[in-house]
């Protein structure tokens, strides 16, 4: 047998497994215990993910973790249950995708949430850092209600931006969406009799992990007197270096990052900081007095500070929008040439789905469908809202601004959805620095253009990620 041949018996194995299965309606799969285990999933995580933005910006695919977790926290409650003779519904894997995607869904909110990045930004704090653009109408003091309206008013429009290209993009040009397929077919093992097995040795390695990285944080604390003291900021390449900045920091945050991360974002992290803080920070620092006066704090963005931070703003911006451009022209070609493919294939088979798995799972997916009417229905209903909530938050951001935000949302989720599919990649981030600079120069610096830039950032963020993490969801869903 060949290869392909092995694959495909497997994963029809893999699929007869559930052949006696019943599929629940998805009613009866938001059951109480599954919207209990999100919740304190959802806790947890929302910490994880803010501790990450504040410190490292470095976000990881968390779905292959939620689904483990979920599993084992329902899949223990379910067996003492059943002990008890008082288990009344089996736990299903379309109950663990439920759990998965509401963890995903709530800690998503987190990250575009702007908590550690553009809602800072609008703070009095924040801005007193600059010497520039430190005006009234530029600036606003961060409170819960404000920023809880602010949130729930953006953070479900990108529900719906996407909804009525689910059926395109996953069964027809069938995307890969890596994190979402590698979730399912966790879920799926972990459901099989050897499933249960191997999650239960996965949890044992997870919790040991968990207990060992708590008691390191205890063990750093009581040798950190203040900052810069301790093993944060341990002078492992001499004190020589360490004035340079060069020391090792021994948070397990830092090396449970680097593990999940790419090797190549490791690398370029790490080679960003030699030649930043090795050679270019150094030769800048030389011309102090002549580039810059030397009477100026190294805080001060007119002095060495200034140069660090517009030099590392302008590389990601640069970078973020040749990566949205080129994503844009891949997105658009390999959407033809699947067009093309489809329609070929169609042409030979009458578009017939041979293949049982296929087959199964497409028409369960089709099952309970949200009607296209609904969606499109109801982001008009809640852009409208934001439409009429958010200048009346933001005073510097008018109406047809937002308005032209939701116009072109659509458009950019679609994009940002599609690229993600391809190479398992959210530029959501790019998108809202976009979004800065765009709605930032149409307002004005005079006018608050920096609070508008900001407020424009967190719409269309909120928006373009929300929709790329949806149909990573319907893809484990399928």
């Amino acid at each position: 047998m060949t290869k392909e041949e092995n694959e495909k018996g497997e994963n029809e194995a893999l699929e007869k497994a559930f052949e006696e299965s019943e599929v629940p309606s998805w009613q009866n799969q938001l059951t109480i215990r599954s919207m209990v285990t999100s919740l304190i999933l959802s806790f947890v995580f929302n910490v994880i993910v803010c501790k990450l933005n504040l410190s490292t910006g470095v976000i990881p695919s968390l779905n292959v973790a939620a689904g483990l977790l979920g599993f084992a926290m329902v899949k223990a409650w379910t067996v003492m249950i059943e002990k008890c003779g008082l288990l009344k519904q089996p736990f299903t894997r379309q109950e663990n995708t439920v759990i998965q995607t509401c963890v995903v869904a709530s800690s998503g909110i987190a990250f575009s949430s702007g908590t550690a990045s553009y809602l800072l930004g609008m703070s009095p704090r924040t801005s007193a850092q600059a010497d520039t653009g430190n005006t009234p109408l530029n600036v606003k003091q961060l409170s819960i209600g404000w920023m809880m309206a602010f949130l729930f008013t953006v953070s479900f429009v990108g529900l719906f931006s996407i909804v009525p290209l689910r059926k395109v993009m996953i069964l027809r040009y069938k995307l890969t969406y890596p994190s979402g397929t590698a979730t399912a077919y966790l879920i799926n093992s972990f459901h099989t009799p050897k499933g249960a097995k191997l999650a239960k040795k996965q949890v044992w390695v997870l919790f040991k992990s968990f207990v060992g990285s708590f008691f390191w944080a205890c063990f750093q604390w009581f040798f950190s007197a203040a900052d810069g003291c301790g093993f944060s900021s341990f002078p492992t390449f001499g004190l020589a270096a360490f004035t340079k900045r060069f020391y090792f920091d021994f948070s397990a945050t830092y090396v449970g990052v680097g593990m999940i991360c790419p090797y190549m974002v490791n690398v370029s992290l790490l080679m960003g900081a030699i030649f930043s803080w090795g050679i270019l920070w150094p030769a800048i620092e030389s011309k102090k007095g002549d580039w810059y006066s030397a009477k100026l704090p190294a805080s001060s963005l007119h002095g060495i500070q200034g140069y660090r931070v517009f030099l590392a703003i302008a590389m990601m911006l640069g970078d973020g929008l040749f990566h949205v451009v080129y994503m844009v022209i891949v997105s658009v070609k390999n959407f033809v040439q699947q067009k093309s493919e489809k329609k070929s294939l169609n042409d030979s088979t009458d578009g017939q789905i041979v293949d049982y798995d296929e087959k199964r799972r497409t028409e369960y997916f089709l099952k309970d469908q949200i009607p296209n009417t609904v969606a499109v229905g109801g982001y008009v209903l809640l852009a409208a809202i934001s439409i009429g909530v958010i200048p009346q938050i933001f005073h510097q951001l008018k109406w047809y601004m937002v308005l032209v935000a939701y116009i072109i949302a659509p458009v950019l989720a679609f994009c940002n959805a599609y690229g993600c599919g391809l190479t398992d990649w959210s530029l959501a981030s790019n998108y809202g620095k976009l979004a800065i600079l765009v709605f930032s120069s149409w307002v004005g610096l005079e006018n608050g253009g920096v609070l508008a830039g900001l407020a424009s950032c967190g719409v269309m963020m909120s928006i373009v990620s929300t929709a790329s993490d949806l149909m990573q969801d319907f893809k484990t869903g399928i």
